[in-house]
Parts: C-alpha cells; sequence; structure tokens
C-alpha cells in the first residue's frame, strides 16, 4: 500500500509546491535570506533601527473560505489573510516585514492552491513584506470534499520607543476611524445563515442594497490600512489604534482603552455599508447583536488628542476618515451615544 491509496498524493504536492515557490519569490527583497522548502524561513533585520521590537499576529479567514468555495473563487481569501495579519501588527505601530501561510485541504487541488497564494503574494507585494514560508497538508477525513482552511501569521517591526499601546490615552482625545470594505472576515457564520439558509438566495443574485451579486459583496477584500496609517503616523502623533475584526466595536477598541477611560462612540458619524443594514433587516438581528458580530463599517480606529484634531481632518489620503467619537473618564468601556 502506498500513501496515495490513503488519498495523499506527495508527488502532486511537490509540483504544486514549485509553482507556489515562484510566487513567493516575486515578494523577496534582500533581506530573505532563506529559499522555499526550508524547514525554517530567514529574514535579516532592517539596519536602521536602534531597538527593533517583533510583532507578530496570528489568524484566519474563517468561515468566507466557505464563500469562497462555493464560487470557485480562491484569490481575493488570500489577499484577506495577510491584510488582516497586517493591520493586526500595524496597530503596535509596527510595519509588516515578512509572511507564513496554512493552507490545509482533503485532497490539495493545484488551481486552488496556485489562486491561493497568488492572492497572498499579491497583498504581500502591496504590504511590502515578504512571502518567505508556509505549510500546504493534505488531511483526507478531517477535510470533506473541496474544503479547505487557510491561515496565516505575519511579523512586523517597530522601534521600541515607537510602540503604540494605547497607554497615554486620556480623556478629551479624539476617536476616528478609517472605512471597512464591508464584511473584512468576520461574522460570514451569521452572515451565511441569514442569506443563505434564510433568505435562499444564491451567489449569483443581485442584491439592490449592495448594488452588486451576492459574491460580488461576501468576497470584497479585506482592506489594508498599512498605507494610510503610516502616512498619518508621519503627519500626527498617533496615540492609539485598534483594528476592528472579530467581536466588533465592542471587543476590540476596549483592549488599548486604559481602565480608567471610556470610549464614546456617536452613531451616526460614519457611513455603515448597506450590507449590515441589510443583514440587520433581513435577519432581525438586533442592534447590540450587530456591533458585538461585526465591524459596522468601522476598519480601523484611530485615536488622537484633541490638539491633533483638526490635523487630521485635513488628512487627504486614499482613504475617508470619520470622527465617531471620543475618550471619556470611565472604567474602560465603549458606550454607543
Amino acid at each position: 500500500m502506498k500513501y496515495k491509496d490513503s488519498g495523499v498524493n506527495i508527488e502532486r504536492a511537490s509540483r504544486i509546491k514549485k509553482t507556489i515557490g515562484r510566487l513567493a519569490e516575486s515578494t523577496w527583497s534582500k533581506n530573505v535570506l532563506s529559499e522555499i522548502g526550508n524547514f525554517g524561513g530567514l529574514f535579516l533585520l532592517p539596519k536602521e533601527y536602534d531597538e527593533p521590537v517583533l510583532v507578530s499576529s496570528i489568524d484566519s479567514v474563517g468561515t468566507k473560505v466557505l464563500v469562497a468555495n462555493m464560487a470557485g473563487r480562491f484569490d481575493t481569501v488570500g489577499q484577506d489573510i495577510v491584510n488582516h495579519c497586517a493591520n493586526d501588527v500595524l496597530v503596535q505601530g509596527a510595519l509588516p516585514l515578512f509572511f507564513l501561510d496554512y493552507i490545509a485541504a482533503g485532497s490539495l487541488e493545484p488551481e486552488v492552491v496556485v489562486s491561493l497564494v497568488e492572492g497572498l503574494s499579491k497583498a504581500c507585494r502591496e504590504n511590502q513584506c515578504a512571502l518567505i514560508g508556509g505549510e500546504t497538508a493534505e488531511m483526507p477525513g478531517l477535510y470533506q470534499g473541496t474544503d479547505f482552511d487557510l491561515a496565516g501569521c505575519m511579523v512586523g517591526v517597530v522601534e521600541k520607543k515607537q510602540i503604540i499601546d494605547g497607554f497615554r490615552l486620556r480623556p478629551g482625545d479624539t476617536i476616528f476611524s478609517l472605512p471597512s470594505t464591508g464584511l473584512h472576515t468576520n461574522g460570514y457564520s451569521l452572515a451565511r445563515k441569514i442569506i443563505f439558509n434564510e433568505l435562499k438566495l444564491t451567489l449569483d443574485d443581485h442584491v439592490d442594497e449592495f448594488g452588486s451579486t451576492v459574491e460580488e459583496e461576501l468576497l470584497k477584500i479585506h482592506a489594508s490600512y498599512v498605507r494610510p496609517v503610516t502616512d498619518l503616523l508621519h503627519r500626527v502623533d498617533v496615540k492609539g489604534l485598534a483594528h476592528i475584526t472579530g467581536g466588533g466595536v465592542v471587543d476590540n477598541l476596549p483592549r488599548i482603552l486604559p481602565a480608567s477611560c471610556d470610549a464614546m462612540i456617536h452613531k451616526g458619524s460614519w457611513p455603515v455599508p448597506p450590507v449590515f443594514t441589510f443583514l440587520q433587516e433581513k435577519g432581525g438581528v438586533g442592534e447590540k447583536e450587530m456591533y458585538a458580530v461585526f465591524n459596522m463599517g468601522l476598519g480601523m480606529i484611530v485615536i488622537v488628542s484633541a490638539e491633533e484634531e483638526n490635523a487630521v481632518m485635513k488628512y487627504n489620503g486614499e482613504m475617508e476618515i470619520y470622527r465617531i467619537g471620543e475618550i471619556r473618564k470611565g472604567r474602560g468601556k465603549v458606550i454607543f451615544e
């Protein structure tokens, strides 16, 4: 008996690795010292840092991969995971250095894996980081049919004295937000239940509220905030950043709040993407639940002192930015007004 008889095709996996290796190399800089296939990726730290601090983040795309599988479109979720993890290290003020992916499936279909890595490499180039390695695992029995999972780990670097941790937040500071593109990579289990199970919609159905098909809306790419936030960091003193992912503003913003401060968020101070209103109304989801599950249009929270508010308002970058609230004395909670 051979390994192939159990459902694992080593020869096919080897051919896939050669193809994705070329894609990964397209993201490399002179700092990458290893090759695809090594036991570990080697990356030389940039020399311009006096006290470099490495910041790491690991995450997955969640059940958004099920939508990608239904649509037979895989490059967007590859971009999603890189952008998601880049944003996570960014909130500490770190710039992405390198990324490693994890792709697991019941059967490694070459076209699927290549498409995923095409998305990964595209996002790595856009975030100016290197895709230095990963793992492709074929696990029949654990994953059924064409099911697959996608996760990844990002490592970034920040000067020690420039770490952003929210420690300096004080009552009177102003809260801004950069917009999300939609669901990003969170809340898909609830969204899929409403759209496919309750409303019986298909990926090809055009939804007037979206101005697009279900597929186009659900596979919108998770925004990367590396470029706009880096631009802001060069202009103003940013005291706090929060990437709004699973758990929404309710769970994510308190992670950077001092115990003596509350974040007052003014509803109606930013445009909520139509997909959230649609899910709330059609799914009969309570407002409190919506804010505890989805980002509601708030992609990246940016907090500055009141003195810096005008400078942020004059920011004219590649994204809109909205003033959504302020920091007040409290107990480390988010309060909506």
